[in-house]
């Protein structure tokens, strides 16, 4: 497996995820699972089923943050500068038909949160900025048709 960028913070939240699975949801759905044997028969026993399926949850997902962090590369956007779009980069973009500005920050495919500004560096808007400096414009193919943004700001913050 290939090295994964994340910043520090992507790399933190997904180890606190990883510590609360291991130390506060494991031993919870092993105390359910428990719980439930206890009623008996275990064919019909939806609660047994229910625990079981969360236990697998559980346990499938600390092995996929296990390998995820085994595999960061941290990537520090405060020791980059310049006016190119890298890994790490904020960018304010200017939607050049309505001039609605949109601040985004690239970051690795496991931290992204759109809502909250983070953008997968996998995601279509951010192959297309990569690259890019400041003052271009952008062209992007999205599934309403062709979108053309200008790079107002790069900040490595």
């Amino acid at each position: 497996m290939d090295k994964i960028p994340m910043t520090a913070a992507g790399l933190k939240q997904l180890e606190n995820e990883l510590r609360a699975l291991k130390d506060v949801e494991r031993p919870a759905v092993i105390r359910a699972i428990a719980e439930a044997r206890e009623h008996g028969d275990l064919s019909e026993n939806a609660e047994y089923h229910a625990a079981r399926e969360r236990q697998s949850f559980i346990e499938g997902r600390i092995t996929e943050l296990e390998a995820i962090i085994s595999h960061a590369d941290v990537i520090d956007p405060r020791k980059m500068s310049g006016d190119v779009v890298r890994f790490g980069a904020t960018v304010m973009l200017a939607d050049e038909e309505t001039d609605e500005e949109s601040i985004y920050q690239i970051v690795g495919q496991h931290e992204s949160d759109i809502e909250n500004g983070k953008m997968s560096v996998s995601s279509p808007l951010a192959r297309g900025l990569i690259g890019k400096s400041l003052g271009e414009s952008v062209e992007i193919r999205t599934p309403g048709g062709v979108k053309s943004y200008e790079i107002v700001k790069v900040d490595y913050v």
